[in-house]
């Protein structure tokens, strides 16, 4: 599996096929299908060699170097001011075109430095207010929010679970292919059992409609669909959570049902939280924060915690720790001893 997260990385691989596209985002989009890089992670890319390729007058990229790089970075940090996250996801895709597609084995590529990420405190509900917001979120939306908080997947893998990795026997959940490319195990909570089954009810009504109007089937990774062709229009490769209506693989072209799309979990979260009355600035991700937080606070193993979440290092973990510091207000205020 190549890593995502550093394109450097994949030049210890065996030497790239020869690409077929004759336009340089074309050359961009075949690489990053040839390295199974998600389709996000190409639509984000393509985006960045556009924009970098407009900023600089449609000057072809082999006719710029480090200069222009740092001179359209440097734009994006002063005049745009975008997060460092955006920064860095912006320098990656660059890295990549030069590394993967145009294949410039340039010195100065690694000499180009990476804006570090500062570490900031989570927005984290507590037990309460997760009951409250929860309260006004109903059917697919209020059953994919309480999955997200009852096992701390992030929005994506709830989205995309499969009916085959749905285990009510031994209840748990298997995540295929998280952050980083990795499979985990996480609890199945008891009370979304009946929930669960009710949607793959709704879900297997949907698969029937498409089987017996010969649509194609589900999109499969990588080259899964090659070498087991029936497998996509099989019932365990179908979505949990599909979509009610079709859309167009921008792969493929072919019609298919997707899973359900994450504006309409955001947009049902964003409501919830003004009739709830909650004023803490709430996404999906909060429910996977107060999932942690709240197993830490119940004396819950670090460890386990990290396993559950499919942080590779402890390290991104302890950040609850720090919020559980904010939460608790242990220390007194030097204030509130002039009362006393």
């Amino acid at each position: 599996m190549t890593s995502h997260n550093n394109p450097g990385k994949v030049r210890a691989l065996a030497p790239r096929p020869a690409l077929h596209a004759t336009r340089i985002l074309g050359q961009l989009r075949e690489r990053l299908r040839y390295l199974h890089y998600s389709l996000r992670t190409e639509e984000s890319y393509v985006y960045w060699v556009r924009d970098f390729i407009h900023f600089h007058g449609l000057r072809h990229p082999r006719e710029m170097g480090k200069t222009e790089i740092e001179s359209f970075l440097t734009m994006l940090a002063t005049e745009r001011h975008v997060s460092v996250s955006t920064h860095r996801q912006a320098l990656s895709a660059l890295l990549f075109l030069y590394r993967e597609v145009i294949d410039a084995a340039l010195p100065w590529l690694a000499e180009i430095g990476r804006p570090l990420p500062k570490k900031r405190i989570p927005s984290v509900l507590t037990p309460l207010e997760v009951q409250r917001l929860l309260g006004f979120l109903e059917g697919e939306a209020g059953l994919l929010a309480r999955l997200l908080y009852g096992t701390g997947m992030r929005l994506a893998e709830g989205l995309s679970l499969r009916v085959k990795d749905v285990d009510f026997a031994r209840q748990v959940i298997v995540v295929r292919e998280g952050k980083g490319g990795k499979d985990r195990v996480v609890m199945l909570p008891h009370s979304l059992a009946p929930l669960l089954q009710e949607q793959l009810r709704r879900s297997r009504m949907l698969w029937d409609a498409d089987r017996a109007a010969g649509r194609a089937g589900v999109h499969l990774p990588h080259a899964l669909a090659a070498k087991y062709p029936r497998t996509a229009l099989s019932w365990p490769w179908h979505w949990v959570f599909p979509s009610p209506i079709l859309s167009i693989d921008p792969r493929t072209g072919s019609q298919r049902r997707h899973h359900l799309f994450e504006e309409r979990l955001s947009r049902a979260l964003k409501r919830a939280a003004v009739l709830a009355g909650i004023e803490k600035s709430i996404s999906a991700h909060t429910l996977r924060h107060s999932f942690a937080t709240h197993l830490l606070q119940s004396g819950t193993d670090i460890r386990t915690v990290q396993e559950l979440l499919g942080h590779s290092d402890v390290s991104t973990t302890m950040i609850y720790t720090h919020v559980l510091k904010v939460a608790a207000g242990g220390t007194r205020s030097p204030l509130d001893a002039l009362d006393s």
